[in-house]
């Protein structure tokens, strides 16, 4: 019975269709990556071949030659090409006030004038004494007249008795008594010569001491000392004010008819600016105006700390439009030493070469050349070497341009024509 059961579960041999089946399978995956992979490689070399054939189309500009000045914007604050903090030269109370601030005023006008009365006093004082020491002096003088009459008195009478005494009518006593007496009065007019001249340096002395009141009296009048505005006023009519006080001023005045900017050239433009180079003043505030001035003075040697040069600008102010205090933008025309060539700075490419530009040369085909730069203007650049002028150069160019590739231009370029307008 187990015999019989063992030889019916014996399962038939696997036939061939299964083995077959599998090695078409097998087959025909492999085939598929093959047409796949062959795909791919004509499709890349399409591709190649499409990038080598390829004219990209450009837009181009033309760099161009810089020969204008240069113009350097720089920040500064309008001053007051004057300004005079008056000070009291005499004591006394304020007792006239003719200004306040924003009055404007001409050399000479009077401003304050001071109650003094001491100072007057003074000067009356002096001036009294001067006519006592006149007085003093004219009673020297007399005194000097007198004494010369005693002298000439004294030589007759000295040669009245010498004569006498030789002839035997005089003592010689009497003659020696009366030679004495002539240099007696001759000391005597000596003195009185000596009196006048001390009169007369009294009176000097004296007539000094006057004049210094007189000028001090006139310190009594605080008068403009040019043509001005008065922008700061301290005191008022009774308040006491003290000569040579060095506290705070009566009244400050600006001569505002010619203003003057301080700006820092930075050192690489400091060689051109000299006294008379030109110079364009805007101010935030005023849009659509621009003032002309004129670099008229500089500290010629540089800061050694931020390597620039201290210059001022002087702006005629006739109209008043012009403020002390006001922020203001100075444009510097600045001589080039040079002609140099601008490009835009969206034109350049910085790469393992450095910054390089593409240039279009004959038959269209594109040439890198190697710059170097010698000012940034942030829209332009402008280049010491590496590019003639008039070159005709890619604007936004792609990196993987190569030498020697043709390219098409574009017949317009809205973006980089203003080229001369992206300049400062």
């Amino acid at each position: 019975m187990k015999a019989h059961d063992a030889g019916e579960d014996v399962p038939p041999p696997p036939g061939k269709l299964p083995f077959l089946l599998v090695v078409l399978a097998g087959a025909g995956l492999l085939a598929w990556g093959a047409y796949g992979h062959w795909q791919r490689d004509a499709e890349a070399t399409a591709t190649l071949e499409a990038i080598r054939d390829l004219v990209p189309q450009v837009r181009t500009v033309t760099a161009e030659r810089a020969e204008g000045p240069l113009d350097l914007v720089l920040p500064g604050e309008m001053q007051a090409f004057t300004t005079a903090a008056i000070a009291a030269r005499a004591t006394g109370y304020i007792a006239e006030r003719r200004v306040d601030i924003g009055s404007r005023v001409k050399a000479g006008d009077l401003l304050l004038r001071i109650a003094a009365p001491d100072l007057d006093q003074q000067l009356a004082q002096a001036e009294a004494q001067v006519g006592q020491l006149k007085a003093q002096l004219l009673q020297a003088q007399a005194q000097v007249e007198q004494a010369r009459a005693n002298v000439n008195l004294a030589n007759l009478t000295n040669n009245r008795t010498t004569t006498l005494a030789v002839q035997g009518w005089a003592s010689r006593q009497n003659a020696d008594n009366a030679q004495a007496g002539v240099l007696s009065q001759a000391a005597t007019l000596a003195a009185a010569e000596a009196g006048v001249k001390v009169a007369t340096a009294n009176i000097k002395a004296q007539e000094a001491v006057v004049d210094r009141l007189k000028a001090l009296t006139a310190f009594e009048r605080v008068v403009a000392p040019f043509d001005g505005v008065v922008t700061v006023r301290n005191v008022d009519v009774g308040d006491l004010v003290r000569a040579d006080n060095g506290g705070t001023p009566l009244l400050s005045i600006d001569q505002d008819n010619t203003l003057r900017i301080t700006v820092n050239v930075p050192q690489n433009d400091a060689v051109g600016v000299k006294p008379g180079v030109q110079a364009v003043i805007t101010v935030p505030q005023m849009p659509g105006k621009t003032f002309g001035g004129f670099v008229e003075r500089s500290s010629v040697a540089l800061n050694a700390a931020s390597r620039t040069l201290t210059t001022q600008v002087d702006v005629p102010n006739p109209d008043r439009l012009l403020r002390a205090g006001l922020y203001a933008y100075v444009t510097l025309k600045i001589p080039r030493k040079a002609p140099s060539v601008a490009v835009p700075a969206e034109a350049t490419v910085f790469n393992s070469n450095g910054l390089q530009v593409a240039e279009v040369g004959p038959g269209g085909r594109v040439k890198w050349r190697t710059v170097q730069v010698q000012r940034d203007l942030g829209r332009t650049l402008e280049l010491e070497s590496g590019l003639p002028a008039d070159s005709q150069i890619i604007y936004s160019p792609a990196p993987e341009l190569r030498d020697g590739q043709v390219i098409e231009r574009l017949k317009s370029n809205p973006e980089a024509a203003p080229l001369r307008s992206a300049q400062r």
